[in-house]
């Protein structure tokens, strides 16, 4: 048998798949067989091929070894991603139950208000006969405001429109003449969100008497008016904000239509 030279047993990059070079100046791996990367002559920059590994140049660079880790990895993705989604819906959960459980009821900000009939009346009679408006609790810190308003034969007074507050009106007493609806002549913002104006256009006109409830939402323009009448109510107003301690009161409850 002829013995076969030793040139012949020697691995060769041609048949050698194994076989990776690093190239330090060009900072790639050489695999000839692939043939994927090719050089080029002079100083061009060479082409390099990225489809067998997935990693950070700075850790390639000095452990050109690890340059197949995600032919490794790559299987076990499918598995990692659901395991760590699964979890993190986990701990959410736990944390939103945590919360839960600690949940408690809130607590009184202020002491009740129970005002019987008769103090109603000692108020009203208080209130006569100019035109007055008492508040009946403290609203600092809430979004509402409760107050008694008398009215005596009071005319001529400015259209009302509110951006950030409701009305809501009831007749103790006498009666009125409201407009309400359609949209404010010649509008002017006297206050942060509060508009006057000096009649409405397209309202409508209703006659309120004693026992009387209205409703007025936020943006809509409203007009009261007592020619000849003596007028009480409650007034209530609902605020989109807690109001502040100590801040001024509004033009419309001081100087009400």
């Amino acid at each position: 048998m002829k013995r076969v030279g030793t040139e012949s047993a020697k691995r060769t990059n041609e048949n050698s798949p194994a076989i990776h070079r690093w190239d330090r100046k060009s900072n790639s791996c050489l695999s000839p067989q692939s043939g994927r990367l090719k050089s080029s002559l002079g100083n061009q920059e060479k082409k390099r091929s990225v489809a067998r590994f997935t990693g950070s140049r700075f850790v390639m660079q000095f452990y050109p070894a690890l340059k197949c880790w995600a032919t490794f990895t790559r299987p076990l993705r499918g598995l990692l991603l659901p395991t760590s989604a699964g979890l993190f819906l986990t701990a959410i959960t736990i944390a939103a139950t945590a919360q839960t459980l600690n949940r408690k009821p809130s607590e009184a900000t202020r002491p009740v208000v129970v005002m019987s009939a008769q103090s109603l009346d000692d108020l009203k009679q208080k209130l006569k006969p100019g035109n007055k408006t008492e508040e009946l609790i403290d609203s600092a810190g809430m979004e509402l405001r409760v107050a008694v308003q008398h009215e005596n034969n009071k005319t001529g007074a400015a259209a009302e429109l509110h951006d950030a507050s409701d009305d809501v009106y009831y007749v103790l007493e006498g009666g009125a003449t409201l407009v309400l609806g359609g949209k404010l002549d010649a509008p002017k913002e006297v206050e942060p969100g509060e508009w006057r104006s000096p009649k409405i256009i397209d309202g409508k006109t209703f006659e309120i008497t004693k026992g009387d409830l209205v409703v007025v939402p936020r943006g809509t323009p409203h007009q009261r008016s007592t020619p000849n009448k003596d007028f009480t109510m409650i007034l209530i107003k609902i605020y989109a904000e807690p109001l502040k301690p100590g801040a001024p009161k509004p033009t419309s409850l001081s100087q009400k239509p």
